[in-house]
């Protein structure tokens, strides 16, 4: 699997080009803002409608990465279902896709802004994760350092190119939208510009992992 390897506070992490974080010495598998559900709730809402696939296309993309890494421990970064009732209202089918992938490995719900409280579908709901020595939560702490999180869906854009990206410095990873139905927040946005360190980079998702220095 083809990533780009980086140190963060002692831990060895590999950014992968799909969008995930692959963290070996733990055998951990991180991913964020999967919004499962979102055209349901779109329409539910009162929305215009959507093709109603994203929610099996981010469980397909998910399994094929548990498939290849094999993990221990798989740890979704909030914002896994587009809120409560999305959460509750998945088919039949897509349920019982999430109940095989939480079986015989850890698995972790961490609470996003949109999914407080999730229904039952496996795995433990946290507000955060601790594993030193990181800390996994949904939204980055200013003050906080050693921390991976994600919520903002940054993206980057490299001369005419924009892709989805992981923004990386010293002290915090910011980890990309791995749901199929996600826009995305420019790294240039005042909200990310100032979370980030002056040196910071863009990791650009795609067939191959790119750092680049983060676009300001």
């Amino acid at each position: 699997m083809t990533g780009y390897d980086f140190p963060l506070a002692g831990a060895r992490l590999t950014a992968l080009g799909s969008g995930a974080l692959w963290w070996a010495e733990q055998r951990l598998l991180c991913v964020s803002d999967l919004h499962l559900g979102k055209s349901e709730r779109r329409i539910r809402r009162g929305g215009s409608a959507l093709p109603p696939y994203e929610t099996r296309d981010t469980l397909v993309r998910l399994a094929e990465l548990i498939a290849i890494l094999q993990p221990d421990t798989v740890v979704c970064l909030g914002d896994s279902f587009d809120d409560d009732a999305a959460s509750r209202a998945l088919p039949d089918a897509e349920k019982s896709q999430l109940a095989a992938l939480t079986q015989n490995r850890r698995w972790i719900w961490i609470a996003g802004n949109h999914d407080p409280a999730p229904a039952d579908l496996g795995g433990e709901q946290m507000a955060e994760l601790h594993l030193a020595p990181l800390t996994f939560r949904h939204i980055a702490d200013p003050a906080a350092a050693a921390e991976i999180s994600g919520h903002y869906h940054p993206k980057a854009r490299v001369r005419s190119t924009s892709r989805p990206c992981f923004l990386l410095d010293q002290s915090r990873l910011i980890l990309p939208a791995f749901g199929t139905y996600t826009g995305g927040l420019r790294s240039s946005d005042p909200a990310l510009t100032s979370l980030m360190q002056r040196d910071a980079l863009a990791i650009l998702t795609g067939a191959q992992a790119l750092p680049v220095p983060m676009p300001r």
